[in-house]
């Protein structure tokens, strides 16, 4: 139950597009607060901008004069008069920079403090800073490797393969995996350039590549003086190339493993002084082994599968975290019930991936008993070429796997998408799988699956 609130805000501003936008200005609507967006010219047609109470264009397409231009969101936020700006995830949302600026600026930043950003953003020191606190790192470099010389001699110690990634790296980008020691002296060279192209920091580091392995992330809330909860774990080895495609709640582990899984990301969220929403992600290896890879400081694409589960809106619980509200639930009073999963429905071919944008002629979402639909698009919209092809989440809840399974089946074929082509043929193929409905699945394993 939601107390009355001291010192909430009255005004936010949302630093986003799409269905995440959307999702941030229904949560602030039902704490009573006002909506203001900012958006592109492309995105002047869709469904937030209609949402929102106030809708400000700052720009053309191209990201980096709209949706990455600091300065013309920070005037937007000054002109609207707003309290607070939240980020969404992408974007701004994991950077420090823009974080200190908004906070510099008066307004406070929907997400975790700027320092804590930048120490978790730089993937090697985050690794050096969990390995200290004793929770499980993948064998390899215990900072950012240096030089070639460095990287083979981990390499020889640690043992190929070996994947090498951009320290300052992200969503799958900046990542080589080498198999030998020649190919690890020709990527180390090229996985530094193009990490300097990507992100403007040219700093590497080194991890042995296990293969197979599972994706498996803890949600976290985080609030000032060390307060954290754990809002269970969801699977997230459904991935092409390095890219999330499904997502489910909870995961197919033993409870042993949960337990301890939840007990170093709690660790690691107080320790480092987190605070807002975040996700601490490991990889498990075959003999269920877990190995800390990174922690996201923002909200997830798939945290609706955790919100099906647990009944907690984690939208809302990041503004009365940033407002300094407590907590809306106690720790005991989470208890995960059922079976979610959630399906990334993209503006792709579902067997080359190809981007299909357009116009969308028919759009009919399913429905019925445990089907969610978050989208910000609509029969007649005209999907956008300029940014990431997501168009929709499909999330549906059984009371167990088996359940939720049949009930994705259901809700995928009543999905009816014209006018471009989406991925849902893809996931109707991988519910039909029996790797995928024995929890076989693994990280690589999408790779070499074919469907007719």
């Amino acid at each position: 139950m939601i107390k009355p609130l001291k010192i909430m805000f009255k005004r936010i501003l949302v630093a986003n597009r799409g269905e995440i936008a959307l999702r941030i200005i229904r949560a602030c609507h039902e704490l009573g607060i006002e909506a203001v967006l900012v958006h592109s010219e492309a995105d002047s047609n869709s469904l937030p901008v209609a949402m929102a109470d106030h809708a400000v264009c700052i720009g053309p397409p191209d990201t980096t004069r709209s949706y990455l231009n600091v300065q013309a969101i920070i005037s937007a936020a000054e002109i609207a008069k707003v309290d607070a700006i939240h980020p969404g995830y992408g974007f701004l949302a994991e950077n420090a920079q823009f974080a200190e600026i908004c906070e510099a600026c008066g307004f406070r930043f929907i997400g975790p403090a700027p320092k804590v950003i930048t120490m978790l953003g730089d993937k090697a020191q985050a690794r050096k800073f969990v390995d200290e606190l004793g929770v499980p790192v993948i064998p390899g470099s215990r900072g950012e490797v240096e030089s070639e010389e460095e990287a083979l001699e981990i390499a020889q110690r640690i043992g190929f393969p070996v994947i090498i990634k951009a320290s300052a790296g992200g969503g799958g980008r900046g990542m080589r995996i080498a198999k030998n020691q020649e190919e690890l002296s020709r990527l180390y060279k090229t996985a530094r350039t193009e990490a300097e192209a990507a992100f403007g920091e040219p700093t590497v580091y080194l991890e042995r590549y296990i293969k197979p392995s599972r994706h498996i992330e803890v949600q976290v809330l985080g609030r000032e003086g060390g307060e954290v909860l754990c809002l269970g774990e969801r699977e997230c080895s459904l991935q092409r190339r390095h890219q999330k495609v499904m997502e489910e709640s909870p995961a197919l582990i033993s409870e042993e493993r949960r337990h301890k899984l939840y007990e170093d990301a709690i660790t690691i969220t107080r320790e480092v002084g987190y605070t807002s929403a975040g996700t601490v992600e490991f990889l498990l290896d075959e003999d269920e082994n877990h190995y800390f890879i990174e922690m996201n400081t923002r909200i997830q694409v798939e945290h609706p599968v955790t919100e099906m589960v647990t009944g907690v809106d984690l939208l809302k619980e990041q503004i009365l975290i940033a407002a300094g509200e407590p907590f809306s639930h106690r720790q005991e009073e989470i208890v995960p019930k059922g079976w979610a999963i959630e399906f990334r429905i993209n503006a792709e071919n579902p067997h080359t991936f190809t981007p299909s944008p357009g116009e969308i002629t028919t759009w009919i979402t399913p429905g019925g008993p445990g089907v969610r639909v978050d989208t910000a698009v609509y029969q007649g919209y005209s999907v956008p070429p300029f940014y990431d092809s997501l168009v929709a989440k499909l999330i549906v809840w059984g009371k167990d796997r088996k359940e939720a399974i049949k009930r994705g089946k259901r809700a995928l074929k009543e999905f009816v998408v014209e006018g471009i082509e989406t991925t849902i043929p893809l996931h109707l193929a991988i519910l039909e799988s029996e790797e995928f409905v024995s929890g076989k699945c693994h990280t690589s394993w999408l790779d070499s699956f074919t469907f007719i």
